[in-house]
């Protein structure tokens, strides 16, 4: 029996999942036939989850118990700017958690982030079993490039949760390059424009044969289609509420056929100059009637309140290019990927900034799953399994005296990397370092992200400055860091995997796993 190891994109708004069979990379669909599959979890009380394309009819008539969106809330602090915003815009309850972590609460039971996630790739192995007929799980999953190291963890996390052996992470341009250029001869250097539906990527890699070297990366973790819905529902609110139908901001089940069908339309916009926008029962009046939406919506309207997202976009774009050390000019081929690509406005203005058409020959909502898979494939040969040189898409920093931080390993630097730095100690007689480690571009230690910190001791005392401490950072190919210290006299050591105290610890992932496997799977197709 051949063995056989999955690719999966498990995105904001939908996972698709790949194998390779025989040479041939292929998407893999549920038993409807569908490829792509809503990255959604609704929870039904009686220990059954129903995960996909049916569980998106659930937001709209279970909201409270139906979770969507999940990926922005992956390694998120609950004082972030990202966890307040969906505080406001979700159905479900999103609560504190142990450490400055997140929960999703559902009735009475609070679920991690990585557990969400944990369903979805249960749910694409299910898929993947019934297709292939003999047991899957080994995994490659993608991540958004910019993603930082905890929410690096948070996704292997849910893997693990899930049941599967993750054979690596990487980034989504990368996997997307793989499945555009792997095999095919080429040599030209490639931009990767990512949007998906909760985040935005770019990447510019140099391809020659089959390697594939990433020259920069940047990216919006909190810029996505969501982002252009979140638009068209506050006009549509706008609207209805002007027509006199009242403000149904504060009624979840109204805002939820409004998100339902801002989607509807944003899609319908892609084909076609104007929609009519129908939602009925909408809201009721002061006698009790029915209030219906009834308006039509252009792309002349799309574009307008949404060009400034666009816009955000090539900003993005400036930053990763001057990453590269090159001119826009300097691209042979941009490929689009992500379902949001698909915007009309986004593809005209992608040909503006870059002076050439983008391809739409490759399929944006599938692309990054094929790609994810080509490399599982080639890491169940390790004869084959070098074929890509990531980055790593921030800085790696250590904190120093007055609230400042020394920038270890820079963005952009290829991966895995090692990298060490030596300290001394800053008062007399000093018996414990405090180790804390950022992620980010700024020196100050307060606008950049706080990975982790431990304390290091058992050395011996000594005047300020004789003691040195020597710390190593080391990126493994998942992007996934681990810091280690050592005192150079004695000869002590300590180190850890770095993870923001929102992580969750290894007890934890495998009390998840138990939970998770206690949860009963309704096939979710068939939308």
């Amino acid at each position: 029996m051949t063995e056989i190891a999955m690719g999966i994109d498990l995105g904001t708004s939908n996972t698709c999942v790949a194998i390779v069979r025989g040479d041939h990379a292929e998407v893999v669909p549920n038993e409807f036939g569908e490829p792509t599959h809503a990255s959604v979890v609704s929870f039904l009380g009686d220990g059954r989850v129903v995960v996909g394309n049916e569980a998106k009819r659930n937001i709209v008539v279970r909201p409270e118990s139906t979770v969507f969106s999940a990926k922005r809330l992956m390694g998120r602090l609950s004082f972030s700017e990202e966890v307040r915003k969906a505080r406001e815009r979700m159905p479900y309850a999103i609560v504190d958690g142990p450490e400055n972590s997140i929960r999703i609460k559902i009735g009475s039971e609070e679920y991690s982030p990585p557990e969400i996630g944990a369903l979805i790739l249960r749910e694409m192995r299910r898929i993947v079993e019934k297709t292939v007929g003999q047991p899957v799980n080994k995994a490659v999953i993608t991540v958004p490039a910019y993603f930082n190291d905890n929410q690096r963890n948070a996704t292997k996390d849910a893997g693990i949760i899930a049941g599967l052996d993750v054979l690596r992470i990487i980034n989504e341009p990368t996997a997307a390059a793989l499945a555009y250029g792997l095999g095919n001869h080429k040599k030209e250097r490639v931009a990767l424009y990512d949007l998906g539906g909760g985040t935005f990527d770019i990447s510019i890699l140099d391809i020659e044969d089959d390697l594939f070297e990433v020259l920069s990366t940047a990216g919006d973790t909190y810029l996505g289609g969501d982002d252009f819905d979140d638009r068209i529902v506050d006009n549509l609110l706008e609207r209805f509420k002007a027509g006199g139908g009242g403000d149904v901001r504060g009624q979840v089940h109204a805002m939820q056929k409004l998100r339902e069908a801002a989607e509807k339309a944003k899609i319908a916009l892609s084909e076609h100059e104007s929609v009519q926008v129908h939602v009925p029962l909408l809201a009721t009046d002061e006698s009790g009637y029915a209030l219906d939406l009834s308006t039509e919506f252009s792309r002349q309207d799309l574009n307008k309140m949404t060009i400034d997202l666009v816009q955000r976009t090539f900003k993005v774009c400036d930053e990763v290019l001057h990453g590269a050390g090159i001119g826009a000019s300097d691209v042979d081929q941009v490929v689009l990927v992500g379902g949001s690509t698909r915007i009309p406005l986004v593809r005209k203005s992608v040909q503006h900034y870059f002076g050439k058409a983008p391809l739409t020959n490759v399929n944006p909502d599938e692309v990054v799953a094929l790609g994810a898979a080509i490399q599982a494939h080639l890491l169940l040969d390790d004869a084959k399994s070098s074929v890509l040189l990531d980055v790593t898409p921030l800085s790696l920093r250590i904190g120093t005296v007055g609230g400042y931080t020394e920038s270890i390993i820079e963005r952009n630097t290829p991966v895995p990397i090692e990298r060490t730095r030596v300290f001394t100690t800053a008062t007399d007689n000093q018996a414990v370092v405090r180790i804390k480690v950022y992620q980010g571009e700024s020196n100050r230690a307060e606008e950049d992200t706080l990975l982790g910190e431990f304390e290091f001791s058992g050395f011996p005392p000594r005047l300020r400055g004789e003691t040195e401490v020597e710390v190593t950072f080391d990126i493994n190919t998942d992007g996934i860091l681990e810091v280690m210290a050592k005192e150079t006299q004695s000869g002590v050591r300590t180190g850890t995997r770095i993870n923001l105290s929102a992580g969750l610890s290894e007890q934890e992932v495998h009390e998840a796993a138990l939970r998770n496997e206690g949860l009963s799977l309704v096939s979710g197709g068939g939308a």
